[in-house]
């Protein structure tokens, strides 16, 4: 089977796609929200729920689209035997499963967000503008490695290597918690080498101008530490999602939908990510899943694992492990021993 959308023939879909989120962002930063201020719950609902209603409303364009435009490609129309309802079918199914395994990993940057925002005392108010920048480069981050996972996963070897990588990943997942230390960063060694930094916020600025020389502020601080942490989560989660599909652009879609939502979904469950302690397990389920499924499932059903039993499978797991954390909570601790930062953090009081 051919690739469904060829880059050649649907640039202007990536174009669209793209010029269509840089208005959303544009919207978002420079006229809903321009000044700092702190997001209610109410507020974060609202939007978690837009943005999953937008990414399901894309879902159903991208099906009745994807029908016309098969039915009338004469590279797949001259396919023995082809289905352009069916293979709309499998492509929005696609983006479906892609957009719920994205948007669980996803979850799981939740709980790295709250370190690192706590790490750098970042204030409330302040916390949507650096969310915002961070998701901003995540994008650009997330779009290179899905190109070059395009590349990659056209050589068989690489997909048993991702594979392998993923059945790992799960597997320290299920046994490691997740850990951040900004001190061991070594993006942020380098942003302290070139530039100094200021130890108080100044309001929402980045940089500040200071006896003539410039500061950057703990605020870039944390941003460049977000970035840092996402390239990492985007190691996992461009893999898993090209163990479901092969197509770039519905990689490269739900991708993008998952993580436009990110930043509401880190102020509506911010504050209550401990009593989700049992998700890692099922993503550690999703991810092993996913890993086998590159390794061993394709092969076993022929090429192609039926995408309809891995979306089943994929939020069944995480459904069970959500609810799991909700009736059976994790045993309260003993309130950890105030530590007196050390000299010179930027942001820490």
């Amino acid at each position: 089977m051919p690739e469904l959308f060829p880059f050649a023939e649907y640039w202007w879909f990536y174009a669209a796609f793209t010029a269509g989120v840089l208005l959303l962002l544009a919207l978002d930063l420079g006229v809903l929200h321009r000044g700092a201020q702190v997001v209610g719950f109410r507020e974060a609902t609202l939007w978690t729920a837009g943005w999953v209603t937008l990414a399901l409303i894309f879902n159903v364009g991208l099906y009745f689209y994807a029908r016309h435009a098969f039915s009338t490609d004469p590279r797949l129309t001259a396919i023995p035997g082809f289905d352009a309802d069916a293979a709309a079918w499998q492509a929005a199914l696609e983006f479906l499963t892609g957009y719920v395994i994205e948007y669980s990993l996803s979850i799981d940057n939740i709980f790295v967000f709250v370190l690192v925002l706590g790490y750098f005392a970042v204030p409330a108010q302040y916390q949507r503008r650096v969310l915002f920048y961070g998701i901003l480069g995540a994008l650009v981050f997330r779009a290179i490695f899905i190109a070059l996972g395009s590349v990659l996963m056209q050589f068989h070897w690489v997909v048993l290597l991702f594979g392998a990588f993923l059945i790992l990943t799960g597997v320290k997942l299920a046994f490691s918690e997740s850990h951040v230390d900004p001190e061991k960063n070594l993006l942020l060694r380098l942003l302290h080498r070139l530039l100094p930094v200021t130890r108080e916020f100044r309001g929402q600025r980045f940089f500040v101008q200071e006896g003539g020389r410039l500061y950057a502020t703990p605020l870039l601080v944390a941003v460049a530490c977000l970035e840092a942490t996402d390239i990492v989560f985007a190691i996992d989660s461009v893999p898993a999602i090209y163990a479901l599909t092969r197509e770039p652009l519905i990689v490269f879609t739900s991708n993008i939908f998952a993580i436009l939502g990110l930043r509401s979904l880190y102020f509506l469950l911010g504050g209550a990510v401990d009593k989700f302690h049992l998700l890692r397990y099922g993503l550690s389920v999703v991810l092993v899943f996913v890993g086998l499924k590159m390794v061993w499932l394709d092969s076993l059903y022929g090429g192609k694992f039926p995408i309809g039993i891995s979306l089943a499978v994929i939020a069944s797991v995480i459904t069970i492990s959500i609810v799991a954390s909700l009736l059976f909570p994790r045993a309260p601790v003993d309130p950890p021993v105030t530590v007196v930062p050390k000299e010179g953090h930027p942001g820490r009081q």
